[in-house]
C-alpha cells in the first residue's frame, strides 16, 4: 500500500515542492524588479497549479492506503480544493 513515506512518492513530492519554491522565488524577484502585472500573474498561476498538482498526489496518497472512506475523501476534496 502505498504512502506518503513510501521512499520514491515522497522523493517525488518533495521535488515537486522545491520546483515550487523555486516558482516562489522567481515571483518575488519579478516584483522586487517592477515587472508587468501580466508575467507576475503568469508566475503565480504556473505556481498555484505546481500546488495543486502536489495536492492531489496527496489526495492520490490517501486514497490508495484505503484508510478513508469515499465519502470523507469526497469531503476533503471539498474542503481543500
Amino acid at each position: 500500500m502505498p504512502t506518503v513515506h513510501d521512499p520514491e512518492r515522497k522523493r517525488a513530492l518533495v521535488l515537486r515542492l522545491k520546483r515550487v519554491e523555486g516558482q516562489l522565488r522567481g515571483i518575488q524577484k519579478l516584483l522586487e524588479s517592477d515587472a508587468d502585472c501580466e508575467t507576475v500573474a503568469q508566475q503565480l498561476s504556473a505556481a498555484r497549479k505546481a500546488l495543486d498538482k502536489s495536492f492531489f498526489a496527496m489526495v492520490g496518497c490517501v486514497i490508495a492506503q484505503g484508510d478513508v472512506p469515499p465519502d470523507d475523501v469526497a469531503d476533503m476534496l471539498a474542503r481543500f480544493s
